[in-house]
């Protein structure tokens, strides 16, 4: 166990990016794994289409935003090591993970097959209040994270706690995904029509 954290450690250094979005598929897809099966009992009516959605979202879109933002957040220069967290904390949380969480909504809705206006009523109904959620999970991570963890491994603690984040992500998804189905097509065509 511990040449292989040996191992992954070297590789964060040497190949971030693909070490960081390979962790971030794998996170991503055991989220989604652990949503159907612990939290919604799907047990053998596991979708697995849905999971490689959200592993293929975790590994090809969102790991490699994150790896590239928390670069640029690792450039910058502050005066005191309190201001540096308290900035790349206020940074991360009210100017990155705004758009990630509308984002992650609107890729997914069209990974399914379903369109734009699918997508803008999806991200109207999850967007606020998985955003608040994500400052009460977040907002303190990354404040420890900031605050202590080294900079190459600042992407695995993000991982770790988006383990428990992506599950409920995936089913917050999934019931968003279950109202814009076509037994719901008198409801999602008054709500295309607001949002349009």
């Amino acid at each position: 166990m511990s040449r292989l954290l040996h191992a992954f450690n070297a590789s964060l250094i040497k190949r971030p990016m693909v070490t960081q979005c390979a962790t971030s598929f794998v996170l991503f897809a055991t989220g989604d794994i652990l949503a159907q099966q612990a939290f919604e009992k799907k047990g053998s009516n596991h979708d697995f289409a849905r999971s490689a959605r959200v592993a293929f979202y975790g590994g090809a879109i969102f790991g490699p935003i994150l790896t590239k933002w928390l670069q640029l957040l690792n450039r910058l220069q502050f005066t005191s090591p309190t201001k540096a967290v308290a900035y790349k904390v206020y940074l991360d949380q009210f100017v990155f993970t705004p758009g990630v969480v509308a984002m992650f909504f609107g890729s997914m809705t069209l990974l399914e097959g379903k369109t734009v206006n699918d997508a803008k009523v999806r991200i109207s109904e999850a967007y606020v209040p998985t955003l608040i959620r994500n400052w009460g999970v977040f907002i303190p991570t990354q404040i420890v994270n900031f605050a202590l963890v080294p900079t190459h491994l600042r992407f695995v603690t993000i991982g770790v706690v988006s383990l428990f984040w992506n599950a409920y992500l995936s089913s917050v998804n999934a019931k968003k995904q279950a109202q814009i189905s076509p037994a719901y097509t008198p409801e999602h065509e008054k709500k295309i029509a607001e949002v349009a």
